[in-house]
C-alpha cells in the first residue's frame, strides 16, 4: 500500500472518530469555603465539590439527558 493511501485511510478514521465526539458537559461547583456555586466545565480548583447534575449549557440551566 502506498504512503499516499496509509494517510488518505488514517485521515478518513480520524474524521469518523472525530464526527462521534461531543461536547464535555458543565457542572455546578460548590465551594468549600463560603457554599458559592458557579458553573464551568473543570475544577475551578482545590476547595471546590462538583455536584452531580451534569448540564448542556454554560449557565448550568438545561440540564443534560442520562
Amino acid at each position: 500500500m502506498s504512503v499516499f493511501r496509509k494517510c488518505l485511510l488514517l485521515n478518513m478514521l480520524l474524521v469518523v472518530t472525530l464526527s462521534n465526539a461531543e461536547p464535555a458537559s458543565w457542572y455546578k461547583w460548590r465551594s468549600k469555603l463560603n457554599a458559592h456555586v458557579t458553573c464551568s466545565q473543570t475544577s475551578p480548583g482545590e476547595g471546590w465539590e462538583q455536584l452531580a447534575q451534569a448540564y448542556l449549557d454554560a449557565r448550568c440551566e438545561r440540564p443534560k439527558p442520562h
